[in-house]
């Protein structure tokens, strides 16, 4: 079996894959606030995933690309994705989600996500409701929309 192959912002992806997942969601503004995508990584990794996993953060936590180029890159791999996944454990003191708002509605007709929220998330019911109308499979847990 192969190895899952991480990939985060600016770098390129691997010369070739068979699949590819996006970890979209919303991501941490400060080095207070813990993002939740190095436990998706561990999921995906326990449960013997074997592709690339786009993950739109700096591998090692700082922030260095310009806005224009950090979106250029993040669109770039949302279509290289086969799968987007959206984890939107929204607090709209650390985690408001304003841009995963906007790429979720950019891609909820497209077939290829699956969203999940932890209950009690704010400002999520818009997203569920969109994602029940467009058959978009979803979770209440990470390691469930993972699954």
């Amino acid at each position: 079996m192969e190895k899952m192959i991480v990939v985060y912002t600016g770098e390129e992806p691997p010369g070739e894959w068979t699949k590819a997942i996006f970890l979209a969601g919303p991501t941490p503004r400060s080095k207070a606030v813990a993002s939740w995508r190095p436990d998706a990584l561990r999921v995906l990794e326990e449960s013997g995933y074997d592709g690339v996993v786009f993950v739109p953060e700096d591998r090692d936590g700082r922030v260095r690309m310009a806005y224009d180029d950090q979106i250029e890159w993040e669109h770039r791999m949302l279509n290289f994705a086969d799968c987007i996944l959206f984890w939107v454990p929204r607090d709209l003191a650390t985690l408001p989600a304003f841009t995963t708002n906007v790429e979720f509605g950019l891609w909820v007709r497209s077939g290829k996500i699956v969203f999940g929220a932890p209950d009690g998330a704010p400002k999520n019911d818009y997203l569920k409701l969109c994602a029940k109308k467009y058959h978009v499979l979803m979770g209440t847990t990470l390691e469930e929309t993972i699954g």
